[in-house]
C-alpha cells in the first residue's frame, strides 16, 4: 500500500472535513459526546483554518485517506492538530508518515506540541513512539485531553 503525501489544496477541504468526522466518530462514541470540535467543525471554519495552517493530505488511488495540519506560534513552537486516518486504514503507518512529514516541514521549530483524548490509547501510543511525552491533562468540553510535546533537538 503506497500512498502520497502532498500539501492539501483548498478544494480538498470538504473531503478532509468529511474524513475528519468519520475518523473522530469512534472518539465521539467513546466519549458519548458528539459536540467535540472535530465533529462540529464547519466547512467555513476549516476554510478559515486553512488560511493560517499548513494542511497535508495522504492520498491513495486518488482518494484522501489521511490528513494533518500544523502551524508555528510566535515562540517558534509547532502546534500539530487533527491527525486523521480513515478508520479502515488505521494502524498501517499512515499516521506516522503524516507526522514525520509535518515535523520535517516545521524542522526549524524549537518544540512540537499536540493533544488528543485521554481515551484515545492508540493515538497516545503512536505519539509516545514518536518521542512525545505527556505534559498535562485538562478537561475541555467534558472530555479529558492529554497534552504532549517533543523537543526538536
Amino acid at each position: 500500500m503506497e500512498g502520497f503525501i502532498n500539501k492539501a489544496a483548498k478544494e480538498d477541504l470538504l473531503d478532509i472535513l468529511n474524513l475528519q468526522k468519520k475518523a473522530f466518530e469512534s472518539v465521539a462514541i467513546g466519549e458519548n459526546n458528539f459536540n467535540i470540535s472535530p465533529m462540529t467543525q464547519t466547512l467555513e471554519s476549516i476554510t478559515e483554518e486553512y488560511e493560517k495552517r499548513q494542511f497535508l493530505k495522504y492520498t491513495l488511488d486518488g482518494k484522501i485517506i489521511g490528513s494533518v495540519r500544523a502551524h508555528l506560534d510566535n515562540d517558534n513552537v509547532c502546534h500539530i492538530g487533527r491527525l486523521i486516518v480513515q478508520p479502515e486504514f488505521q494502524n498501517k503507518g499512515i499516521g506516522k508518515a503524516l507526522m514525520k512529514e509535518i515535523e520535517s516541514i516545521f524542522g526549524n521549530c524549537i518544540r512540537y506540541e499536540i493533544f488528543t483524548g485521554l481515551n484515545s490509547k492508540n493515538t497516545i501510543a503512536l505519539y509516545k513512539k514518536l518521542g512525545y511525552v505527556e505534559t498535562s491533562v485538562k478537561d475541555i468540553d467534558g472530555v479529558s485531553i492529554v497534552f504532549m510535546k517533543r523537543d526538536n533537538t
